[in-house]
């Protein structure tokens, strides 16, 4: 069984960033596609060249970031499970400051989501981890209690369009389920304040209503990049204050696919220093 590294919790490692810089709020995510690798890597042995795209593409992106966020199934379909120790390993190198977020959905029965919160925190030494609330309670109480001092982000409003068949389903209460969890979240799953929420991009209203109910839960917000979420409209529903503005915004394929040919890496980075800059140019000037 693998030891947990001392980290400190999950919420001081963003406010240790957000005090040094308020418009940090860029989270990267490291999802591989061996289909789009830069032709320059493509003659490597394919876990090799993954390793090192990741590995270039977090270096070039280190000056931008709060976060990174490595999507398990783009490595484990591919039995790449080694690549992300090694890449996590990396960043560590590289900026031990930065939070990792494991992207893995998690949701399972609490016996067995024990194992998967050793999976993220011990095997992986993740930092936070995202999580399905569907099973209740019990399905995620297994992390808070293991490892309390490592974050959690609930699935709460996704960006995809599916997500309305059952987020958006009005209950007797009056309540979207969506907005049942955020209560939830907030009131019943946060017993050592590291719990966060997954509002997409695409719905900038619901973000609005998500961060009056839950005023300073960090909230991961997909769906910037690739997907065409409006950074303007996010950050003006999500922003909580510049003290501590509990917002990352994720952005993965504009970022790692900025280029295919030689300048991938500083194409990479030129990509996080603009889409940093718009963040940042969004926030309000108080």
């Amino acid at each position: 069984m693998n030891a947990v590294t001392h980290r400190p919790p999950f919420r001081e490692q963003l406010a240790a960033l957000w005090a040094k810089d308020p418009q940090r709020l860029l989270c990267v995510g490291l999802d591989p596609d061996p289909e789009r690798l830069p032709q320059p890597l493509r003659s490597l042995p394919i876990a090799e060249a993954v390793e090192r795209f990741l590995v270039g593409v977090v270096e070039a992106t280190l000056p931008y970031v709060c976060a990174f966020k490595p999507q398990f199934a783009h490595f484990a379909a591919h039995g790449w499970e080694a690549v992300l120790t090694r890449v996590i390993a990396a960043i560590r190198h590289h900026a031990p400051e930065i939070p990792v977020i494991l992207d893995a959905k998690r949701g399972d029965i609490g016996s067995t989501a024990a194992f998967y919160a050793q999976e993220a925190f011990a095997r992986y030494q993740a930092d936070a981890l995202t999580v399905n609330p569907y099973l209740g309670t019990d399905s995620l109480s297994p992390y808070w209690t293991r490892y309390p001092d490592r974050g959690l982000f609930v699935l709460c409003r996704t960006s995809n369009p599916g997500g309305d068949d059952l987020q958006f389903v009005c209950l007797a209460s009056g309540e979207r389920l969506y907005e049942h969890v955020v209560r939830w979240t907030v009131e019943r799953w946060n017993p050592h304040g590291q719990t966060g929420l997954v509002v997409g991009a695409t719905y900038p209203e619901e973000i609005a209503r998500v961060r009056a109910i839950a005023s300073s839960a960090p909230l991961l917000v997909p769906g910037i990049g690739a997907q065409g979420g409006d950074i303007a409209a996010t950050v003006a529903a999500g922003f909580a204050s510049r003290t501590f503005p509990a917002l990352l915004l994720n952005s993965s394929r504009a970022i790692l696919y900025a280029d295919s040919g030689d300048d991938w890496q500083r194409a990479a980075g030129a990509a996080a220093q603009t889409t940093a800059q718009a963040i940042a140019a969004a926030l309000p000037s108080v």
